[in-house]
């Protein structure tokens, strides 16, 4: 009897040593794939879960698409992918990337801090399909610029009829352009600036992140231009299957990805800087009031919607707000 207890004890000692040493894989979608930024960061992250008793093996994706069916199919235990489209597994940190709700990078600071500070914890965990998702950073790629391949495209009305590669999954990109009269040209990661280089359409939104490696200048040409007034602020999230990592790694997580945001927001100022000055077309103060208003309406309507969360509408206000007080939707109800 006393033997049989013995085996019994012993293999689950055993069980659950298998399960802790139990290797956990992240796709990691970067555009550059390995050589990207966003995939070099992961790999210091994946170190630092060493000492968190998690033995992660990153596998990096230039397809984003494959990458989450590959996430949701089981054959990654965690993924690392841009905002938007991992809004799908929680609205809430989802929602950081709405368009025109973070216009600087000041208050993209603000915003990401707030959204993993421990008070939110509870905002950071979903469950979908019986299966429990937690965010576990977010990580800044910038502010996403409209290149055009005119720079005589330099008012909203201009952008009637034109054709804009949107990303296909993002429902508030597509509403924002059929907005301004344009036509969206579904898209993915993978493929939308290519479309914008080869001429398949004549305007694009897309961070610094993207301008060198996917050679954005053959799009631009001698009479494009990029407006220097930032539609959105591009991140990417970490969401994990909690069943697969240690109970305290969400919360380690989140402060190591606090810890790099000075880092990565230097690297937006160098990527920024890269982008040669004769493509910046400045609008007119004017202009820029057009498309605030425009993106306001736009997310006002979204949240309504259901694609935004209501309360990080809120968040991202009260941050704008603080860091530029006299702009005009300070005074304005409705987020």
């Amino acid at each position: 009897m006393k033997k049989g207890i013995w085996l019994v004890s012993t293999g689950l000692l055993l069980s659950c040593s298998s399960l802790a040493q139990a290797k956990q894989d992240i796709c990691v979608f970067d555009l550059l794939g390995k050589a990207g930024e966003s995939y070099k960061m992961m790999e210091e992250w994946a170190l630092a879960a060493k000492v968190w008793n998690a033995d992660v093996r990153l596998i990096a994706y230039q397809n984003e698409e494959k990458a989450d069916n590959d996430f949701k199919n089981g054959k990654c235990d965690a993924i690392y992918m841009t905002t938007m489209r991992a809004r799908a597994y929680n609205k809430f940190a989802g929602s950081i990337d709405a368009l025109g709700g973070v216009p600087s990078n000041a208050i993209a600071h603000k915003a990401i801090i707030y959204v993993l500070d421990k008070r939110n914890i509870k905002r950071l965990k979903t469950s979908i399909d019986n299966v429990q998702y937690e965010v576990g950073g977010i990580g800044q790629i910038g502010p996403a610029y409209i290149f055009v391949k005119d720079r005589n495209i330099n008012t909203i009305e201009k952008a009637a009829g034109k054709k804009f590669a949107v990303l296909e999954y993002d429902k508030a990109q597509i509403a924002m352009v059929k907005r301004v009269g344009a036509t969206p040209v579904l898209s993915d990661v993978s493929d939308f600036v290519s479309k914008f280089n080869k001429g398949q359409v004549e305007m694009v939104g897309a961070p610094a992140y993207a301008f060198k490696p996917l050679e954005m200048d053959k799009g631009l040409g001698t009479n494009g231009a990029l407006f220097n007034f930032p539609v959105l602020n591009v991140t990417a999230d970490l969401i994990f299957n909690t069943e697969k990592f240690p109970s305290n790694l969400g919360i380690q997580s989140r402060d190591w990805f606090i810890k790099q945001l000075p880092r990565q927001f230097a690297m937006v100022k160098r990527l920024e800087e890269g982008i040669p000055a004769k493509y910046r077309m400045q609008l007119s103060k004017e202009e820029k009031e057009k498309y605030q208003k425009l993106l306001r309406d736009g997310r006002i309507e979204l949240t309504k919607q259901g694609i935004y969360d209501a309360s990080m509408m809120t968040v991202l206000k009260k941050a704008r707000c603080t860091v530029e007080r006299t702009n005009f939707e300070c005074s304005l109800g409705g987020e």
